[in-house]
């Protein structure tokens, strides 16, 4: 996979990456990959699809003792078990200090539609929403975002994802995290996805941790002069 440079999405991630509310600052990152694999990709892939094959048919194992209507949907078909695969991918160049293969997969990543994202949009990033009329006017944050998202990926033909693990299971979470969210635009026929993460956290609990660091820092110099 390989990271696709837009300036449209540039234009977006200048404006997410820090808006300082007060208490809290809100965070907003979207990123653009091609799903054609290279190099290493080839080898993780074959990895992570032989280990989807093997946790799906365990886990369809379990719940065909208790309610087969249970088992995702995503999960029934050869073509959806490579994007659950395109999925992890992503996640490893977003994040190549973490180990994905843990993670389940088809527990944690939900086909979603425009209107579900939508919904939660407009619930979350309202305060996002007003700051982005106050700085850019014009358009609002939400359609600027669905052009930009249209021009890579065109929405009317992509399959849009949630990606929602277990904190203890989730690299993304972040101190002092008050909510966040993890959304992947996927369209098979370009081959392309874009990720959105967006999230809210806690100025005060950053601000907690800053003053820790500095206390750490002059305890450290205290001691350092002190013959022990």
């Amino acid at each position: 996979m390989k990271f696709l440079e837009f300036a449209s999405l540039d234009r977006l991630n200048d404006f997410l990456s820090h808006l300082d509310m007060g208490e809290r600052t809100i965070k907003g990152c979207l990123e653009a990959y091609t799903c054609k694999h290279a190099g290493a990709d080839k080898k993780l892939s074959h990895r992570l699809s032989l280990s989807l094959d093997s946790e799906i048919a365990d886990y369809l194992g379990k719940s065909s003792d208790t309610d087969s209507s249970s088992s995702p949907d995503c999960i029934s078909s050869r073509s959806s078990r490579r994007t659950l695969v395109y999925l992890v991918l992503t996640l490893y160049h977003m994040y190549p200090d973490y180990e994905f293969s843990a993670v389940k997969a088809h527990q944690y990543f939900a086909e979603e539609s425009w209107d579900s994202f939508k919904q939660i949009f407009d619930t979350y990033m309202l305060e996002a929403s007003k700051e982005w009329l106050e700085t850019n006017g014009g358009v609002s944050l939400l359609d600027t975002l669905y052009k930009a998202l249209d021009e890579v990926v065109k929405l009317s033909d992509c399959e849009i994802y949630s990606y929602d693990p277990d904190s203890e299971a989730d690299p993304l979470l972040e101190r002092g995290a008050i909510w966040s969210f993890n959304f992947f635009f996927y369209n098979r026929k370009l081959k392309r996805i874009v990720t959105f993460r967006f999230g809210c956290f806690s100025n005060l609990v950053a601000d907690g941790f800053l003053m820790d660091e500095i206390r750490d820092e002059e305890d450290g110099e205290i001691f350092a002069d002190m013959d022990i």
